[in-house]
């Protein structure tokens, strides 16, 4: 299986079957603007196939009876076929999204094959059974597959997203409908292949990419038990209300406009340097991009000397070529989006420290823009407020620690965010404050062991950790008698 090509079947209940209608989604690269491949476009009756293949196997197939041993060896057997693939799934998602290469290799494959394994590894700890006993009352309770899972997912990092949801759904017991972007369908394809050698169940999972119109036919499928989106906060917000209008649980990962706070007592070359890979991965195409910098006043200065410097010496270009940092943008569409930020912020009379001009000299093919930085943003200006998505930061100063606090929680989302500082117990004062479902420290990432996710409008829910396995599980209570509250014993699945 390569990326080069034409698709023509689609993945449904262990097999290739061919779609119902002939309608196509074409990838087109954002480095060449050329048509690298074709795939089918699932119909409303690709939906029902798969579904219906998902709903089959959950209700009267073996997986969700099966004890979780079992469960974990075959996600076992996937995580090695995943790493026979690492290689191509990183090239496949640089040529057909543009990532650089390196970064794919780590943040796209490499992780994705990381989350499957950290939930391979939690799986034994997660109480799916367990005995409460008291002195009025004893009761078993467990912790059941949900149901049938509908999982879509972003194109700008598919598989690292893809496994945050797949490993712990089929862990749980659950069933999946997979419905990939459509900019990034190709990697699902070898997602595909890797499952079929894995052994997997038919229709366990099913794999349907599909323009955005047939994902409300799926969240609103009659056959679907759960939801779980990640994407833009206006897609989740219209997730959400289909989902509330027939209570059926929704799981939501959404946009970010995440805060880095550098204390006045930060080491501004380990900061600048570790805002390289905490601001900018995937050419800023990253919901939890930390874009606003937030600086005590009296180090702005050389701040914007140092970030300045670090963001003109990454090198903007093909993202097959191993050097380069700074990628295209995913779409035509989504360089005119940052175009406009870029604007806006001039407009605004935000000072432009680099860039500014939109597109890079010499880049005339292919997406791409300029990697831009503004300073003496106020914190109620456009390019502070909105996501941006893209190779654009913006720089506000204070003063004191409550204002610099204040300034990171003035955003309607809440996702991710930093701090920095020489006095480790004075940064986790400030984090402690910040309202965002993860805040790192001096550039430590808090880890697959732990969970993420959004407050306010950056989502509802959390994915990661052993609170990751939540979202794919109903809580029952068995009421026991004495005597067999003793017998049974706090076994998992």
């Amino acid at each position: 299986m390569t990326w080069q090509g034409n698709y023509t079947k689609l993945y449904i209940d262990g097999v290739w079957v061919a779609p119902a209608t002939t309608e196509v989604i074409e990838v087109v690269s954002p480095a060449t603007q050329a048509m690298i491949a074709q795939v089918p476009a699932a119909s409303n009756a690709d939906i029902d196939r798969a579904v219906e293949a998902a709903r089959r196997a959950f209700d009267e197939g073996p997986w969700p009876q099966l004890p979780l041993e079992e469960r974990i060896e075959a996600l076992g057997r996937l995580s090695v076929a995943l790493e026979a693939r690492l290689e191509e799934l990183a090239q496949t998602v640089t040529a057909e999204m543009g990532c650089p290469i390196t970064q794919s290799r780590r943040i796209q494959a490499a992780r994705a094959k990381d989350r499957l394994d950290s939930f391979l590894a939690l799986a034994r700890e997660y109480p799916f059974r367990s005995v409460r006993t008291s002195a009025a009352a004893n009761a078993l309770v467990t912790r059941e597959p949900i149901g049938v899972v509908a999982a879509i997912v972003p194109w700008n990092v598919p598989q690292p997203t893809t496994m945050l949801k797949l490993p712990p759904a089929l862990l749980s017991g659950c069933t999946v409908v997979l419905k990939p972007a459509p900019e990034t369908p190709l990697d699902s394809y070898l997602l595909a292949d890797a499952i079929s050698e894995a052994g997997l169940p038919p229709g366990v999972v099913n794999i349907v990419p599909a323009h955005r119109e047939v994902s409300e036919y799926l969240v609103t499928h009659a056959g679907v038990d759960k939801v779980s989106f990640t994407g833009s906060t206006a897609a989740g917000r219209r997730i959400a209300a289909l989902c509330g209008a027939d209570l059926r649980p929704v799981t939501l990962e959404l946009g970010g406009k995440s805060a880095a706070v550098i204390l006045d007592d930060a080491d501004l070359a380990t900061a600048v340097e570790s805002l390289r890979s905490g601001s900018l991965p995937n050419s800023g195409q990253i919901c939890s991009a930390k874009t606003r910098i937030v600086v005590s006043r009296s180090q702005q200065s050389e701040l914007l000397e140092r970030m300045s410097a670090m963001m003109a010496s990454m090198r903007v270009g093909d993202p097959a070529d191993a050097e380069t940092e700074i990628g295209p943008m995913v779409s035509s569409r989504q360089r005119e989006r940052v175009e406009g930020y870029i604007q806006a912020g001039r407009q605004a009379g935000a000072k432009v420290v680099l860039g500014g001009g939109g597109r890079p000299a010499g880049l005339g093919q292919g997406w791409y823009v300029e990697p831009t930085l503004f300073a003496d943003v106020d914190p109620s200006m456009t390019i502070a407020q909105e996501e941006i998505f893209g190779p654009v930061l913006v720089v506000t100063a204070y003063d004191k620690d409550e204002e610099a606090i204040a300034i990171a929680n003035d955003s309607r989302y809440g996702l991710n965010g930093a701090v920095f500082s020489s006095d480790p117990e004075r940064a986790l004062r400030v984090a402690s404050q910040i309202r965002t479902g993860t805040v790192e420290i001096n550039g430590k990432p808090a880890g697959m062991q732990s969970p993420a996710g959004g407050f306010k409008e950056s989502g509802i829910g959390r994915e990661g950790g052993l609170e990751g396995f939540d979202a794919y599980v109903e809580t029952r209570s068995i009421s026991l008698p004495g005597d067999l509250a003793q017998a049974v014993e706090s076994v998992r699945p």
